[in-house]
C-alpha cells in the first residue's frame, strides 16, 4: 500500500479546518459571503503557515457547484478534482520554474479564455517574488485589467521582493507563524485519528522544533513515529531532535542556584559528548526561567505546567530580579552561538556567563577586575556571582529591571586610562561630590553630539570610589549607549586625571542635570522678557487703547 505523508493526509479543506490564521479567514469568509471578491490576492508567511492551502480553499469557494461559497460542500466534481490537483482552471505555477517574460506571457495569453469547467480562473503562482523583472511587467497588464472570470492568488516567503507595481494591484495578508499550542493541538488530533499512542511531552518538544510551521511539525511528527515503531515518545523524540532531556536542565539551574561551577561544566561536557544540540538546550533553559518567573509574578498561571511542582521550587530559590537576568543571558547566548568558536563553547560560556552575573544592590553586578590604576579596598568575594564589574557591550544592553525599591542600573568599565601624557595620567580637575556642582563641570567637558547629550540629561548622584553613579530619565535612557557612554567617561578621565566607571540609573526627570538648569534658565529669561516687554508703555498703551492681547509666543528678546 502507498504510504500518504501526514502534512498531505491531513491538509485542510475547508476553511473551518485551517489551524490559525484566523484574520485572513475571516476576511475571505466576509468577501465571499458578500461577494465583494477582489481580482488578486497575495498571501505572504513564511513555509508551512497555509498559503497554497488557502489559495486551494478559495479555488474551491469559487467554483463549487453548489455556488460562490465560503463553505464549499467537499463532494462535487469540481471540489474533489481541487483536491486531487487535477481542476483543469486552478492553474498552480511554481515561479522558480517559470521565471522567464516567455514563460509568463504564455501563459497569460490562456488568461482571456473562458473557463473549462469551472466558474472562475484561478491562478496560483508560488514563490512569486522569483520572476524576473520581465515577467513581472508582463503579468502587470493582466493583474491591471483582468477579464472577470480570473482570479490571481500570489504566494511569496519574501514580499519585499515583489515590485511595488504588482503590490499595488493585490489584496496582501500576512500569515503569521502558529504558535506551539496551536500545532500541538493539530498534532494531538492527528494522532488520535491515527490512533498513535503519545506522550504529552513528545507532542510540545515537535510543536516547538516545528517554529510557527504546522507543515514542518507534521514532517517531523512523521519522522518521530518511523523513529519510535509507530508511537511517539519523549525519551526518542528528544533523542531523534538532539534535545536535551528535561532534569539536564533541573540539574543546570540546581548548580546555578547552588553556585556550583564544576558541576555546571560537568553538564556542559555531558552535553557535548552525548552529541546534543547546545542550541537546544539554552531553548530548554531559557523555556524554565520563563515558567520560573511565570510562577514568581503570577502565580495561580504556572499551575498548568507540567513540571508545576518543579517550577514552584525554583522560584522560591532565585530573586524575580535573577530570573529576568538569567533569561536574558540564555536567550543571547542563544542568539550567540554563531559567533562563538564552535557551540560546545559557547553553551559553556553562557552557563558560566549565568554564574558570574547577579542583580546588585539596583543592577547588574558581573564579575571581573578592577581597573588597576586605583585598586579598590578588598572585599568579601560572593560565593556564588564573583566581584567586580565588567562591559557587557552596552550600556541598554546591560540595564535590567529591578524588584522592589531599587533602580535598574548598568555599568561601564571600559578599560583605558585618560590621556595626560606618558605613564600617568595628568591631575585635573576632581569630578564634584556635589550634584549641584555638576551641570557646570559636564558643561566644561570637550563633548559634542549625543555624548554632550548624555552628560547634559543625566544627574549626578553620588561618587563612589572610582564609581560615578548618574541618573537619566527615562525619556532619555536610550542615551545611555556603550559608544556615547564611553565618550563621556573619556572626557571625565582627561578633565579630572583618574579613571572611572559610570553607572547609570534610569528613573524620573533628573532636576539637577545640566539640560534642566538650561531649562530653567530658559524659562526665566523667557519670564523676564515678557515681564519687560509687558512694562512698556507704549505695549501697555495698545493694550488699554484697542484691548489687545499678547503672544508671550511671538515675543523674542533683541
Amino acid at each position: 500500500m502507498t504510504y500518504q505523508a501526514l502534512a498531505r493526509k491531513w491538509r485542510p479543506r475547508t476553511f473551518a479546518e485551517l489551524v490559525g490564521q484566523e484574520h485572513v479567514v475571516t476576511a475571505l469568509t466576509n468577501a465571499l459571503a458578500r461577494g465583494r471578491l477582489h481580482h488578486a490576492y497575495l498571501l505572504t508567511g513564511t513555509r508551512g503557515v497555509g498559503k497554497t492551502t488557502i489559495a486551494r480553499i478559495l479555488a474551491k469557494s469559487l467554483n463549487c457547484a453548489t455556488g460562490v461559497t465560503a463553505t464549499p460542500c467537499g463532494a462535487c466534481d469540481a471540489c474533489r478534482d481541487i483536491d486531487a490537483g487535477r481542476f483543469v482552471d486552478l492553474l498552480e505555477l511554481d515561479a522558480a520554474s517559470n521565471t522567464g517574460v516567455d514563460n509568463m506571457r504564455e501563459i497569460l495569453d490562456n488568461a482571456r479564455y473562458a473557463p473549462t469547467v469551472g466558474r472562475y480562473k484561478v491562478y496560483l503562482i508560488d514563490e512569486v517574488h522569483m520572476l524576473s523583472k520581465g515577467a513581472f511587467n508582463s503579468m502587470l497588464k493582466t493583474l491591471e485589467e483582468p477579464p472577470e472570470h480570473v482570479k490571481f492568488v500570489l504566494a511569496t516567503t519574501d514580499p519585499q521582493k515583489i515590485p511595488v507595481t504588482v503590490l499595488s494591484r493585490c489584496l496582501q495578508f500576512n500569515l503569521k507563524p502558529l504558535p506551539p499550542a496551536e500545532i500541538a493541538g493539530r498534532i494531538e488530533a492527528i494522532l488520535g485519528h491515527e490512533g498513535v499512542a503519545r506522550e504529552a511531552g513528545a507532542v510540545a518538544l515537535l510543536a516547538r522544533a516545528a517554529r510557527g510551521s504546522l507543515r514542518d511539525g507534521l514532517s517531523l511528527l512523521d519522522q518521530a513515529i518511523a523513529y519510535g515503531g509507530g508511537e511517539v515518545r519523549e525519551s526518542v523524540v528528544r533523542s531523534m531532535l538532539g534535545a536535551v532531556d528535561r532534569d539536564a536542565v533541573y540539574r543546570i539551574v540546581e548548580a546555578l542556584a547552588a553556585g556550583d561551577g564544576p558541576a555546571l561544566l560537568a553538564e556542559a561536557d555531558v552535553l557535548a559528548s552525548r552529541g546534543l544540540s547546545p542550541a537546544s538546550a539554552l531553548d530548554e533553559l531559557a523555556s524554565l526561567f520563563h515558567r520560573i518567573a511565570v510562577a514568581q509574578v503570577v502565580p495561580d498561571a504556572a499551575q498548568n505546567f507540567e513540571d508545576a511542582a518543579q517550577v514552584s521550587a525554583f522560584a522560591s530559590k532565585f530573586p524575580p530580579e535573577a530570573v529576568q537576568l538569567a533569561y536574558q543571558i540564555a536567550a543571547q547566548g542563544r542568539a550567540d552561538l554563531a559567533l562563538a568558536p564552535d557551540e560546545a563553547t559557547g553553551f559553556a560560556m553562557t552557563l558560566l556567563r549565568l554564574l558570574a552575573f547577579e542583580p546588585g544592590a539596583g543592577g547588574a553586578r558581573v564579575g571581573g577586575e578592577q581597573p588597576s590604576a586605583a585598586p579598590a579596598p578588598p572585599r568579601q568575594p560572593d560565593r556564588r556571582r564573583g566581584e567586580g564589574l565588567a562591559n557587557l557591550g552596552s550600556v541598554r544592553d546591560a540595564v535590567r529591571p529591578a524588584d522592589g525599591a531599587d533602580e535598574p542600573v548598568a555599568r561601564v568599565a571600559s578599560p583605558g586610562a585618560a590621556t595626560g601624557g606618558p605613564g600617568r595620567p595628568a591631575e585635573g580637575r576632581p569630578v564634584p561630590d556635589d550634584p549641584a556642582a555638576w551641570p557646570a563641570y559636564v558643561a566644561a567637558l570637550r563633548l559634542s553630539g549625543m555624548a554632550a547629550q548624555l552628560a547634559a540629561q543625566s544627574e549626578l548622584r553620588s561618587v563612589e570610589g572610582q564609581v560615578v553613579n548618574l541618573r537619566l530619565p527615562a525619556a532619555y535612557k536610550h542615551l545611555a549607549d556603550r559608544a556615547y557612554a564611553d565618550k563621556l567617561k573619556a572626557a571625565l578621565e582627561q578633565a579630572s586625571g583618574r579613571r572611572w566607571m559610570l553607572a547609570f540609573e534610569v528613573g524620573d526627570a533628573a532636576p539637577a542635570s545640566l539640560a534642566s538648569q538650561e531649562k530653567r534658565e530658559r524659562e526665566a529669561a523667557r519670564e523676564r522678557t515678557e515681564a519687560a516687554f509687558r512694562a512698556e508703555p507704549f505695549v501697555r498703551e495698545l493694550v488699554d487703547r484697542f484691548d489687545a492681547r499678547i503672544r508671550p509666543d511671538s515675543i523674542k528678546p533683541l
